[in-house]
């Protein structure tokens, strides 16, 4: 414990504000002191103030693409069980740059400021124990995270085969809300591609396929039933999946006072798309998660945001998807749990 008392940021403003409850305004002064003292945030932040970004239009949704060429590391990081394990990991606390300093979360995560960021606040928290990436046992968290960095943020989830740069160390990544497009888009898109399963005075279910991803939606201001639903999703999923690590998939959550929780979770097919394998110069360097579904498709090389069109953009989401096949079945397996 003294090495994480080591890390954390203390000041009085931040500390009443913590003391107060508001998490969401303690996150923003964490990022402003950071700034302040560590450099390399510094710069990176003011290089995505001039981020290149350019958008296209499906039907009824958008998807944007950034060109971020500080995120290089991430998209092309190398996740296989080997590379991983030759490797320090870096969100251990141990391994912290000496400058990164955070809050404590529940007891047991550290809220840091991410180095690299996309989003105009960009954090990551991670688990003050090295553990792996799984959602099923961490999902309540997500939860109740979510809730206590309202209203200014939303919480990120991928998957230890789908998007993680660090599958070995437990962590969610914290943005700025309705920066992601599909946060202002889901509503309609649940209207035209969706299929609602349960709507009542508790909760929401919803399945989408439109066209490009397949996405399930759960709406509930009631903690308990969310956690129900999730329970039920997952292991319906992990059955179809055979999966015996986790089933492939991505998760956007945020909370509003007036609503409560929104849990769009991304099924997966593919953890990268085939471009990203492919030679020179068909190759392009894009390894989709979250953030990517969520309607920002990173790209770090400049020749990838030049070249990338709306149908290459529709491709490799597409692939990267849970087939729709899979998807149908799945969706019938839960009418038949929920109906």
């Amino acid at each position: 414990m003294n090495l994480i008392s080591q890390k954390l940021l203390t000041n009085p403003v931040i500390k009443d504000l913590i003391d107060n409850g508001d998490y969401s305004n303690a996150a923003k002064q964490l990022l402003e002191s950071q700034k302040i003292s560590w450099k390399l945030l510094e710069s990176n932040y003011e290089a995505i103030e001039n981020v290149q970004i350019k958008s296209f239009w499906f039907d009824g949704f958008k998807i944007k693409v950034q060109f971020n060429p500080e995120r290089i590391k991430s998209t092309a990081a190398e996740v296989d069980a080997k590379s991983v394990a030759e490797r320090a990991c870096f969100l251990c606390v141990e391994n912290l740059p000496e400058e990164q300093k955070g809050i404590i979360l529940l007891d047991k995560f550290l809220l840091l400021c991410n180095p690299y960021p996309i989003f105009p606040q960009h954090f990551t928290i991670s688990s003050l124990e090295h553990q792996p990436q799984r959602i099923e046992e961490n999902f309540n968290e997500m939860l109740v995270i979510s809730k206590l960095l309202s209203p200014g943020y939303t919480l990120v989830y991928n998957g230890p085969e789908c998007g993680a740069s660090a599958p070995d160390h437990f962590h969610f990544q914290v943005g700025t809300k309705i920066f992601m497009p599909v946060e202002d888009d889901v509503q309609q898109m649940k209207n035209d591609f969706g299929n609602v399963i349960i709507d009542d005075e508790k909760r929401i279910l919803s399945l989408i396929d439109d066209g490009i991803r397949r996405i399930i939606l759960i709406e509930s201001s009631d903690q308990s039933e969310i956690n129900k639903i999730f329970k039920k999703i997952f292991k319906g999923y992990k059955k179809i999946a055979l999966n015996p690590v986790e089933p492939m998939l991505n998760i956007i959550c945020n909370y509003e006072n007036e609503f409560g929780w929104n849990v769009i979770i991304f099924l997966r097919e593919k953890h990268r798309p085939k471009y990203f394998y492919s030679k020179e110069p068909e190759r392009i360097l894009v390894s989709p998660a979250a953030i990517d579904l969520g309607g920002i498709l990173i790209t770090p090389r400049e020749k990838d945001f030049i070249g990338i069109n709306k149908d290459l953009v529709g491709e490799i989401f597409n692939e990267v998807s849970l087939n729709k096949k899979t998807f149908t079945l799945l969706e019938e397996n839960l009418k038949e749990e929920f109906i």
